[in-house]
């Protein structure tokens, strides 16, 4: 089996939406602070992890917020303790580019009219309905007296075969606060002086969240506008 090709990432925090313009035409964008990255560990295949990859740090953190085992970590790799740590997969030929407590900045990863994948954590609506949560209809007729719970999720067994729920039934339950990635995603713009990328589409989660910012998978190494 082919190793797959190496995508770059970068962690970050997304900021909010603003607007621009591209060649006199109003682009919605999502501003996301990505970096600087720090690199907090660095795993070789002649390792006892066995694969390569390295960790990488995004933002700051007090030395008293620290406990001891993470304080080791940080103090291995001489860097200060970080919030956010996430692992990026390297393959063969690009890990030794990366060296321990190396800095990344958005200028070693990422430039204008590239395409990106980014992940993060969508925002958490509560408990919700099947209406409000899986677009279910409800019932047909609300009028003439008919006390028929509008809302309500209907018939959700089976009587004979197999005599219970089927597994993945959509139901009430816990909506948002999950792990989404969005493909395909077009960076607009690059300020390198403030760690801002500016990025055509929406972005999971709410202001300020952290999420993590790939290559695209599906346009690796494609710039320019959708469909050029």
């Amino acid at each position: 089996m082919a190793e797959p090709k190496f995508r770059m990432g970068l962690l970050g925090r997304k900021i909010g939406m603003t607007q621009l313009f591209e060649d006199g035409e109003r682009v919605a964008v999502t501003v996301i602070e990505l970096g600087p990255n720090v690199i907090v560990q660095k795993k070789t295949k002649d390792s006892k992890d066995g694969y390569n990859a390295i960790q990488l740090g995004f933002g700051e953190k007090e030395h008293r917020k620290v406990n001891k085992p993470m304080t080791g970590h940080f103090k291995r790799a001489d860097v200060k303790p970080q919030w956010i740590l996430r692992e990026l997969r390297v393959t063969d030929d690009k890990i030794g580019d990366f060296e321990l407590g190396q800095t990344l900045k958005i200028e070693d990863a990422f430039k204008e009219g590239e395409w990106i994948d980014v992940t993060g954590t969508s925002k958490g609506k509560g408990f919700a309905g099947v209406i409000k949560r899986h677009n279910m209809k409800g019932a047909k007729q609300a009028t003439h007296g008919t006390h028929e719970q509008f809302r309500h999720v209907g018939s959700i067994g089976c009587r004979t075969t197999p005599g219970e729920v089927h597994k993945g039934k959509r139901l009430p339950g816990h909506m948002g606060n999950k792990r989404v990635n969005i493909q395909n995603l077009r960076i607009i713009k690059v300020d390198p002086e403030r760690n801002l990328v500016m990025v055509n589409g929406s972005v999971p989660g709410s202001r300020h969240s952290h999420v993590m910012v790939h290559q695209a998978v599906k346009n690796l190494g494609r710039m320019g506008k959708r469909g050029e």
